[in-house]
């Protein structure tokens, strides 16, 4: 059985990763530090399964990540570790640095020494992925999109921390020749994301009846990747990435940010209409922008789908509707995650 070292597997999007591979009958050995955003109920449906490995600890400690690498002896280390809300990185900024940059650097290292000592066979089979965002290359005009060429040109504390964790995965590829890959995903959305994103946090406060924060004039677009497609896009880089090539993972789902508002809103009259039997659109207030607020990503996708045969499952459509159901369907899991740290409150302002 294919063994993987996954870091950040408690989180929303590793924690799907995490499920995905081990129902396709990996073995997965799963590192989290459990801040707010890692979730061990995530992961409840694997506990006790042997292919399942969780253990609490820190990219950042070299001691830990050596042990757990002699140990378990993985195939593949898929890094996902990372603080990464913009809005947190505005209040914080050094948090971010701490894990994307220093902990990134104290994976890398640990797992290059790692690397060197295996077979040939098994050296040559290995790889290191690191997971990014298409943030890294700054914002977009109303036309055109990015590509793995397009320069860097961070302009936020976190997408400046992405930047730099990537810029040392490609450095450890071509000073010390570790078979690494990257991939820059734009903006997942799907089960078990921490509710201070958007879509997630739009749901809550719909349901509950309270106001809808919609930044700016609502008109800043993201590409929206249905989380599962991400997973599997990872996969397929996995497998059969080239060695050193980044790659770009989008849905094709360019949505400005007020119309995946609205769009909630229209699926919840539906499913879960407001007790006084109005439009949960009239919810939507304008609140003062985020500072730095990044106007328009879009991801060109084609050399993962040239390359790779690979392209989303999911439209925006079904997506965000199988997105709302699960909230639906699963609203004890979003209390309990819920606590004196965070109750859906504006921040980065």
């Amino acid at each position: 059985m294919k063994t993987l070292l996954v870091t950040g597997g408690a989180g929303f999007i590793g924690a799907n990763f995490v499920l995905q591979a081990v129902a396709d009958g990996l073995r997965v050995v799963n590192l989290d530090k459990l801040t707010y955003a890692g979730n061990m109920q995530t992961l409840q449906s694997l506990a006790g399964n042997p292919a399942h490995v969780f253990v609490q600890g820190d990219i950042g400690d070299r001691g830990l990540i050596t042990r757990l690498l002699a140990e378990h002896r993985p195939d593949a280390v898929v890094n996902f570790a990372a603080e990464s809300h913009v809005d947190r990185s505005i209040d914080g900024p050094a948090a971010f640095i701490e894990t994307n940059v220093v902990g990134t650097l104290g994976l890398l290292e640990a797992t290059r020494d790692y690397w060197r000592g295996l077979d040939e066979a098994a050296g040559k089979a290995f790889r290191f992925l690191h997971v990014s965002t298409d943030e890294v290359y700054g914002s977009l005009g109303a036309e055109g999109f990015f590509t793995e060429t397009t320069p860097y040109a961070p302009n936020s504390p976190y997408s400046a921390s992405k930047a730099a964790s990537d810029h040392l995965v490609r450095a450890f590829h071509h000073t010390y020749g570790l078979p690494v890959l990257t991939t820059n995903c734009s903006n997942n959305y799907g089960p078990f994301q921490f509710p201070e994103k958007l879509i997630p946090l739009v749901i809550q406060k719909a349901l509950a009846g309270e106001a809808l924060p919609v930044y700016g004039d609502g008109m800043n677009v993201r590409d929206w990747l249905y989380v599962e497609d991400h997973c599997s896009a990872i996969r397929r880089v996995l497998e059969a990435g080239r060695l050193g090539e980044t790659y770009n993972v989008g849905g094709n789902s360019e949505r400005a940010n007020l119309v995946v508002v609205k769009t909630i809103c229209a699926i919840l009259d539906e499913v879960s209409p407001l007790e006084n039997g109005k439009p949960h659109e009239s919810l939507i207030t304008f609140v003062r922008d985020r500072p730095g607020h990044d106007r328009r990503y879009a991801i060109d996708a084609s050399k993962l789908k040239d390359e790779l045969n690979w392209s989303p499952a999911h439209t925006f459509e079904s997506g965000i509707k199988a997105t709302v159901q699960w909230y639906l369907d699963n609203k004890p899991w979003i209390q309990n995650i819920l606590d004196g740290s965070y109750q859906l409150e504006r921040l980065g302002a």
